[in-house]
């Protein structure tokens, strides 16, 4: 059964601007373009009336389309031993609003509502063992003022993920236009 998420696809020169960022740090799984991406909502694995469900749900959410900038690195954990290395999103009210209504729409087709703090990024490497702290913190110096020129985002998708022996795929199952005109109707 496969895993399901909400995201944003990143146009394919921002995805071009992290390809330098993809290097120089040892024992790590760096992510493709392909699999680049910036979760909105991870829900987990459903059997397909239950997508079909979800992907309605999604259906309903309005929005107006946005503008948002990568920009910063940093690691999941934040403490202890990292095992994701990420780059960050400038913030943005509209993405956070976005974010909610995904949420509220999920929560009435029947999902538990999501306990973690949403902190938009994307992730650019798995690690595969501990990194010396020192390479991370070099790393980490040498690409902090990494920002992303601004992109327009105009829509959303729901993808399902595969687990493969390489990392997982990523496969779109429904998109979602953000239709301007709606500012009266989100709330």
């Amino acid at each position: 059964m496969p895993r399901l998420f909400v995201a944003l696809d990143l146009p394919d020169d921002v995805k071009q601007s992290l390809e330098p960022l993809t290097r120089g740090l040892g024992d790590v799984r760096w992510l493709g373009p392909e699999q680049q991406h910036l979760t909105l909502r991870f829900i987990g694995e459903l059997d397909n009336g239950r997508m079909y469900d979800i992907a309605e749900a999604l259906s309903l959410v309005a929005g107006m389309p946005l503008e948002l900038r990568l920009k910063g690195l940093g690691h999941f954990p934040p403490r202890g031993e990292p095992r994701v290395l990420w780059v960050g999103v400038e913030k943005s009210a509209e993405l956070a609003g976005l974010k909610r209504r995904i949420d509220r729409a999920l929560a009435q087709s029947g999902l538990p509502p999501d306990e973690r703090k949403f902190a938009p990024h994307v992730t650019l490497a798995r690690m595969r063992g501990p990194l010396s702290p020192d390479r991370l913190g070099t790393y980490l110096m040498r690409h902090s003022l990494y920002k992303s020129e601004p992109f327009s985002v105009s829509g959303f998708q729901l993808y399902s993920s595969w687990p493969r022996p390489y990392g997982a795929e990523h496969h779109v199952e429904a998109g979602y236009e953000l239709v301007p005109g709606l500012e009266d109707e989100l709330g």
